[in-house]
């Protein structure tokens, strides 16, 4: 019976709770990047271009490395991967910490933790919450899944900004380099056990994968949302501590909004992940075009009162 439990205990709730714990810590520390900007920038004498561009090259190496990891974690296990995706993340923010130079700064934030990110992101622990839950419930567990990656950016921000105010932004970010190996153990639990399929199953071959979804619409609107949503999540939490800082704000300010839309987040999260696995048929189409429309009249009135505005400003001058 003990033999039994102890290959079982990787049940689908552990590996939910695990993979989202995960997401937590990783993405968590990567939105709190932002709350160092300033204080190493005024340190290091260095312009915040030399800090953002770091960042830029960050998001570019995790999109171009996320399909290889991917291939790799579906050969050698997500597990392994995301273990390995830990200590190069660890080894990352310890180098980020001892850069003296842009360069320095560029191959540790931009390339090393851009591939650690590949490794530890939400393609690894989806790929095996996937596998884990059956079709009914895949929506609302991924849906939860993303709701941690969220949390961490509800929990990290404070916990990043409470290390720069107390110990400096030096001693903060190898103080984050330690809290990433948590993810070391949690790791375990998303290593799948590895079988031949059963004779006469259909096995896809990655060059066939990738035709299929690049044949499909939805893959193609999901690339289109993650561009969207990587270019203004990261814009803002990498410049808006220092902008309040600019405008004569406590640094804790920009890190309350930053952990305030990662509240909201949780739950935009998870009610989406619900919505998914629900059927609407052509009404699904008519639930989305309400949230473009949404934003479209947000935007002409956000763009209507700059207009009047400047106006005003225009008559008084």
């Amino acid at each position: 019976m003990a033999s039994i439990t102890s290959r079982n205990w990787r049940t689908p709730a552990v590996i939910l709770i695990c993979g989202g714990l995960a997401l937590t810590i990783a993405l968590g520390t990567r939105h709190s990047f932002g709350l160092f900007l300033q204080p190493m920038t005024v340190d290091l004498g260095w312009g915040r271009q030399t800090f953002s561009f770091a960042i830029a090259i960050q998001n570019l190496i995790y999109g171009i490395a996320t399909p290889f990891t991917g291939m790799i974690a579906d050969k050698y296990g997500a597990g392994r991967v995301m273990a390995a995706g830990a200590l190069l993340y660890a080894i990352g923010l310890v180098m980020m910490a001892f850069s003296t130079s842009g360069i320095d700064f560029g191959v540790s934030a931009g390339i090393v933790v851009g591939i650690a990110l590949s490794c530890s992101g939400f393609s690894i622990v989806y790929g095996v919450i996937g596998r884990a839950f059956p079709v009914e419930k895949r929506s609302v567990a991924l849906g939860l899944a993303g709701a941690a990656g969220s949390f961490g950016q509800f929990v990290m921000l404070p916990y990043g900004q409470t290390l720069i105010t107390h110990i400096g932004w030096h001693n903060a970010m190898l103080t984050l380099a330690l809290t990433i190996l948590l993810i070391l153990p949690l790791s375990a639990a998303l290593a799948e056990k590895r079988t031949a399929p059963p004779a006469g199953q259909f096995k896809q071959s990655i060059p066939e994968a990738l035709r299929e979804a690049l044949g499909h619409g939805g893959f193609w609107l999901l690339c289109i949302a993650y561009t969207v949503c990587g270019f203004q999540l990261m814009f803002i939490s990498i410049h808006f501590p220092a902008y309040m800082v600019d405008q004569h704000m406590t640094p804790e300010t920009g890190m309350i909004a930053l952990a305030m839309i990662g509240l909201f987040n949780i739950f935009g999260s998870y009610f989406w992940g619900w919505l998914g696995g629900l059927d609407f048929g052509n009404l699904g189409y008519g639930v989305v075009g309400l949230f473009v429309l949404t934003w479209a009249v947000s935007v002409v009135v956000w763009k209507g009162g700059r207009i009047e505005e400047r106006w005003s400003a225009f008559v008084r001058d």
